[in-house]
């Protein structure tokens, strides 16, 4: 049975006693606020911090470009200088015997001793003499340059190209992306040593090379991304306003693409490198005494048995920049992925 409420109240009063206050902690108040307080771009930096892989690899990051630039100042060899006396002398440093720094050669002979050398090769010296630290370091330098030279020229080409094709549509949008089918269609080793055997190897070639046709996935993304924004109230709003087509593409809808972008562009960096060290490999890459990661690897292979070091440390030191730069992207995507906002 139901009681009345108290007299002198309306039945429809609201009293206090018909309440009773959920317990709130003021920690998880001041969490909630703070998360609901956060920009998006705020959040994905917490989200990618939260990343086990992506510190470790971002500071593995920093610390070999540092080095591929600080790396040759820190001996008194030049990458190109030749000492035939020196010849194919194995790494030494003092301290580092143990993981195999020691000097010694296949046959644990010691040919610092032997040639009575007293100044010592931390990665050893090749065929002619020059200093594999000072190579595999400028090597390092020529790659990421490179690498990053041809992903900025994808990001421009692509973001424009793709940027125009979804906002404009109708036949332009049809004629460009016919293009693009063109180019998608040839197979792509085949246009770049087309391109560098019309030209001179070198770095220059090597960046055109790579751009002819690398900035496609890049515009086929950013094209998705603007298809999807261009419909939308900000940017019916702008368009009532009278804001021209260039502010609105520039100002309104690639800033709202910033993620998926700076994914693919994380994505481009060591696939260029490992196409830069793949040419340099078969020989139409940089020449001699020009040095990158993919010409050290080339040299290292030809005497892999008898000098392994020359093969080892230029594909490990590759191979921690793929491996960093691809669980750096990982991170990125996961952080700037709006579906792992919580």
């Amino acid at each position: 049975m139901r009681t009345l409420p108290a007299t002198g109240t309306s039945p429809h009063e609201i009293t206090d006693d018909l309440f009773v206050h959920e317990p709130f902690a003021a920690e998880a108040a001041m969490e909630v606020a703070a998360s609901a307080a956060d920009s998006p771009w705020k959040a994905a930096l917490k989200r990618l911090g939260k990343n086990r892989g992506v510190v470790p690899a971002f500071v593995l990051i920093m610390v070999i470009t540092v080095l591929a630039f600080v790396g040759p100042l820190l001996t008194p060899y030049t990458y190109d200088g030749q000492n035939v006396a020196h010849s194919n002398l194995p790494p030494k440093i003092s301290g580092l015997g143990w993981l195999g720094f020691d000097g010694l050669d296949s046959n644990g002979v010691d040919l610092y001793a032997k040639r009575n050398i007293t100044e010592a090769h931390w990665f050893g010296t090749d065929e002619f003499g020059r200093d594999m630290w000072t190579r595999v370091w400028k090597g390092t330098q020529i790659s990421l340059l490179i690498a990053l030279v041809a992903a900025l020229l994808d990001l421009f080409i692509g973001v424009l190209y793709g940027g125009i094709s979804a906002y404009y549509g109708g036949k332009i949008d049809n004629v460009m992306q016919r293009i693009i089918e063109v180019l998608v269609g040839i197979p792509n080793l085949i246009v770049i040593i087309l391109f560098i055997l019309i030209l001179e190897p070198g770095i220059t070639s090597i960046i055109l090379a790579m751009t002819i046709t690398g900035w496609v996935g890049m515009a086929r993304i950013v094209r998705g991304q603007i298809l999807q924004l261009k419909g939308q109230e900000f940017v019916l709003a702008a368009r009532s306003l009278g804001v021209s087509n260039s502010r609105i593409m520039f100002k309104h809808l690639i800033p709202n693409a910033l993620g998926p972008i700076i994914v693919t562009l994380m994505f481009t960096l060591p696939t260029a490198i490992f196409f830069e060290a793949f040419l340099s490999f078969i020989g139409l890459g940089l020449q001699a005494p020009l040095a990158s990661l993919g010409v050290l690897i080339n040299d290292g292979y030809k005497g892999m048995r008898l000098f392994p070091y020359k093969l080892v440390i230029p594909a490990v030191m590759i191979s921690l920049i793929m491996i960093s730069f691809n669980l750096l992207a990982d991170g990125l995507r996961d952080a700037l992925d709006p579906k792992m906002t919580k």
